[in-house]
Formats: structure tokens, C-alpha cells, sequence
């Protein structure tokens, strides 16, 4: 009988733990809002759909299932504007609130995409070699700020959307692959250095194309760059800018195929780390057609890529119409419906 009983509770205690391997990870909801800090010195106050004031960061968490967000840094920008003052700046209300935090770095003293990847001016005529030290020293600074001040990020991206590679035109992924990739390899090394448990992001753009993604992540492992989790953006509303042929389900059905394949080749998860829709105030339905293309994301991308599409952030939704088309709140600094599409799975 005390044997019986014995493998009973064997069986029981394999059965939890098989179990409990089985559960999916955690699927995150976040968003970038690099321009946060900003707009409240010029004093924008954010309310709920109820006209209330709300701090913004709460209402994203509260309101809207966010659990994470994700900051932007630059090297020596003009008036500190997303400088490493201003990321501690940021991490400190995250992590008081109980969020995740994931660190961009553009490598760059202002923006970097896949159509520029200035290189900073305190590293012009700088070696390639000297430029990798450079890398590295930028990384293990901003962060070893961070570890300072007892705030782990979750997430690190090397590179803000290096499709085309970075640090240009030493690293142009075109004329010089081998140096992107070391750039690559650089940052890699430089984040685990200060954090061994950080997840390294390499981030492209299109995420609905998958002939970019196979032709930069294979020359990036091809001369030795590393990374943890590949990190997409996906902007409908942008790919079919100009391509009359294309629409925004197709765009969002071969993102959500990409995932898979990604994750399958290069036995790592996904992140999608940018989207955005339209806010047009005068077309109220541009706004609910935003809200239904991004329940479709955040669905799919949890429950269709086999458990690797680790979550879905949102660019910039706090940002106000008149500027930047693609936030989510509106002229009052009230999310608009588009911002249900986190909390309609």
C-alpha cells in the first residue's frame, strides 16, 4: 500500500512538473513612449475614457493590460532629449509601478531606421575597431546607470531597426556585413557583461516580409553576431503606403506567418516591439478599423506562432493627433478605441 501510494505521489509530482514546462510564457503588452517625458513638461495632462486625469504609465497598465515599456536612447542628443538621464528617468516610474522595461538603443544621437544610421559624432573617424569599443562602452555606461540604481531591464535591443545594418556607412549590411555583424556581436557582449540575464534583441522592420529577415539574420550569424529574440515591427498603414495592391489583413497574415518561420530557423522567440494605426478624429471609423486590426495582432500572435511571439508593444499611442498619424489617443489625451484592441483577445 505505502508503495502504491508512493508512485501515486511520484506520478503526481511528474505530472505537475511536465505540466507545468508545458504552460506557455508569459505574453507581454507594452508600449514605447519615448516622447512621455516631453510632452509633460509642456504640460499635456492624459484622462480615461471618463474624463478623469490619469498619470499615463498607470493608465496604460491599468486600463489597458500593459505590462512592460520600452524606451529609446541615444548617445549625445541635442538637449538630452532621450539620453540616458532621461531613460533612468523613465525606468524608475516603470519599475515603481511593477513594469518590465526593454532598452532601445539607436546607437545614434538622434533617430536610426532603416532608411539612416547616422554614426554619433564623438565617433566619427573612429576605426572599425575603435567603433565595436565604442559600442560597447556606449551599452555597458547606459546600463551600468541602470545597475546603479537597482533596475534590471527584461529586454536590450541592439540596434533600432538595422534592416539595412547600422553605423553607416562602416556597417552598412550591403557594402560591409561583416562589420554589421560585429557590431552586432558587440552590443550582445557588451549587455550580458552588465547583465547575463537580459534577453538581446536584434530588431528589423517589415515584419511581413520574411526574404529581409532571412537575408540579414543569416549574415548577422554568418560573422558571428548573437542575439536572443528578434524583435519586429509591424505598421500596415506604412507598408501599404504606395502599394495600392497591398491591404492591411494580408500585411498582418504574412507577419503572423513570419513569426513562425523566424522563430522555427533560428530556434528563437519573437517579439513584436512596434505597431501603430491611423488616428484620424474626423473618420471615427479609421479608429475603430485601427482597434480591429490591432485585436487581430494581439490574438494571433499569442495564440497562432506555437507559444514564440512573446508580445506585441505600440509605438508612441499616448502621442496626440496633428503630428505623428499612427498614436492612439486623441486631441483631449484620451485613448481612443483603437487602444481596446489590447483588451479584446
Amino acid at each position: 500500500m505505502r508503495l502504491r501510494q508512493f508512485f501515486s505521489v511520484l506520478l503526481l509530482a511528474c505530472t505537475v512538473a511536465a505540466t507545468a514546462v508545458a504552460q506557455p510564457a508569459d505574453f507581454v503588452k507594452g508600449a514605447d513612449v519615448g516622447f512621455l517625458q516631453g510632452q509633460e513638461r509642456r504640460g499635456v495632462v492624459f484622462h480615461d475614457r471618463n474624463g478623469q486625469e490619469r498619470e499615463c504609465l498607470e493608465l496604460l497598465k491599468n486600463d489597458y493590460q500593459m505590462s512592460a515599456i520600452r524606451m529609446r536612447v541615444w548617445v549625445n542628443p541635442r538637449g538630452g532629449n532621450c539620453d540616458k538621464n532621461e531613460l533612468l528617468a523613465m525606468a524608475k516610474r516603470v519599475k515603481a509601478l511593477g513594469m518590465d522595461l526593454m532598452v532601445d538603443f539607436h546607437y545614434s544621437d538622434s533617430w536610426a531606421d532603416p532608411g539612416k544610421q547616422p554614426i554619433p559624432k564623438a565617433w566619427e573617424g573612429h576605426s572599425f575597431e575603435e567603433m565595436k569599443q565604442d559600442v560597447r562602452n556606449h551599452t555597458v555606461d547606459v546600463l551600468s546607470l541602470l545597475k546603479e540604481n537597482d533596475i534590471e531591464p527584461r529586454w536590450v535591443q541592439v540596434g533600432n531597426e538595422t534592416t539595412n545594418g547600422m553605423l553607416w556607412d562602416m556597417g552598412h549590411i550591403k557594402t560591409q556585413p561583416q562589420q554589421y555583424a560585429g557590431f552586432i556581436r558587440a552590443g550582445y557582449d557588451a549587455v550580458k557583461e552588465v547583465f547575463p540575464n537580459a534577453i538581446v534583441i536584434v530588431h528589423l522592420d517589415r515584419g511581413h516580409r520574411q526574404d529581409i529577415y532571412d537575408w540579414n539574420l543569416d549574415i548577422v550569424l554568418k560573422y558571428g553576431g548573437k542575439f536572443d529574440m528578434v524583435g519586429m515591427s509591424l505598421y500596415p498603414y506604412w507598408a501599404m503606403d504606395g502599394h495600392p495592391e497591398l491591404n492591411a489583413d494580408d500585411i498582418i497574415t504574412d507577419c503572423i506567418k513570419n513569426i513562425r518561420h523566424v522563430s522555427e530557423k533560428y530556434q528563437c522567440d519573437v517579439m513584436i516591439v512596434e505597431t501603430g494605426y491611423e488616428v484620424d478624429e474626423q473618420h471615427p471609423e479609421k479608429m475603430e478599423e485601427g482597434r480591429r486590426q490591432l485585436t487581430r495582432v494581439v490574438r494571433e500572435a499569442r495564440n497562432e506562432t506555437d507559444g514564440h511571439c512573446r508580445g506585441v508593444f505600440y509605438w508612441e499611442p499616448q502621442c496626440l493627433p496633428g503630428g505623428y498619424k499612427l498614436g492612439a489617443f486623441d486631441s483631449k489625451a484620451t485613448p481612443t478605441a483603437i487602444m481596446d484592441g489590447f483588451v479584446e483577445e
